[in-house]
C-alpha cells in the first residue's frame, strides 16, 4: 500500500465532500429520476474519475495542462455543457409552472420524460470528464502523495482506486439520504423550487468555469 495513504484519504475525502457541479447535477437528476438517477450520476462521476485516471497514466493529461489552447477547449466545452442542463432545467421547470393551478399541491409533478438510469450515467460521466479541475487534480494532487522509491503508476493507481472509493460511498450516502426525503421532493412546489434552484446553480458553476483562470 502507498505509504501516504492516509494523508491522501483525508484529502480526496475533502475534496469530494465540496460541492460542485457533480454534485448539483445529482440532486437535479434526483429530481427527475429519484434516488436510482442520482446513484447513476454519481456512477458516471466516478467513471470519469477512472478516465483521468487513464488519460494520465498515458499522459495526455500533462498535454492538455501543458497546452493552454487545450485546456481552454477542455474547459470551455465543460461550462458550455453545465450552462446547457443548468438552462435546459429551468426551462423545464418553468413549461411546468402553467400546470400547478390544475393539479392539488402535494401531488408530484408529472413529467413526460422520465431521466433513465443510462442518461444520468452518461451525464455524470461527460460533466466529470470535462471538468478541467479534475485533470489538475491528477496531475498536481497524485504526485505529492508517492513516496520516493514507490513504483510511480503502480502507486498512482492505488489512489486512484481510493479516489473512486471515497466518491463511490460518498454517492451512495448522499442518494440514500435523498430518498429518505422522496416524499418531501415529490411535492409539486418543493420540487419545481428546487428544480429551478438547481439550474440557476448549474448556470453559475457553468459560467465560473468559463472565467475561471
Amino acid at each position: 500500500m502507498p505509504a501516504q495513504l492516509l494523508p491522501f484519504l483525508l484529502a480526496v475525502t475533502a475534496i469530494t465532500i465540496i460541492p460542485g457541479p457533480d454534485m448539483a447535477l445529482g440532486l437535479r437528476n434526483s429530481l427527475r429520476g429519484g434516488t436510482s438517477a442520482m446513484w447513476w450520476t454519481g456512477l458516471g462521476c466516478c467513471t470519469g474519475l477512472l478516465g483521468h485516471a487513464a488519460l494520465s497514466v498515458v499522459g495526455l493529461s500533462a498535454v492538455l495542462a501543458a497546452s493552454a489552447t487545450a485546456y481552454q477547449a477542455v474547459k470551455i466545452a465543460g461550462a458550455v455543457y453545465l450552462v446547457w442542463l443548468g438552462a435546459s432545467t429551468l426551462w423545464k421547470s418553468l413549461r411546468h409552472r402553467h400546470d400547478e393551478p390544475a393539479e392539488p399541491v402535494g401531488e408530484p409533478l408529472p413529467d413526460a420524460t422520465p431521466l433513465t438510469r443510462r442518461a444520468a450515467f452518461r451525464q455524470g460521466m461527460v460533466s466529470n470528464l470535462l471538468n478541467p479541475k479534475i485533470i489538475l487534480v491528477f496531475l498536481t494532487l497524485l504526485p505529492q502523495f508517492i513516496s520516493p522509491g514507490e513504483p510511480r503508476t503502480w502507486t498512482s493507481l492505488q489512489l486512484t482506486a481510493v479516489f473512486v472509493l471515497v466518491g463511490l460511498t460518498y454517492w451512495r450516502i448522499s442518494s440514500w439520504l435523498v430518498g429518505s426525503l422522496r416524499q418531501l421532493l415529490s411535492r409539486r412546489r418543493v420540487r419545481l423550487g428546487l428544480e429551478r434552484a438547481m439550474g440557476v446553480v448549474m448556470l453559475g458553476f457553468g459560467l465560473r468555469v468559463a472565467v475561471a483562470n
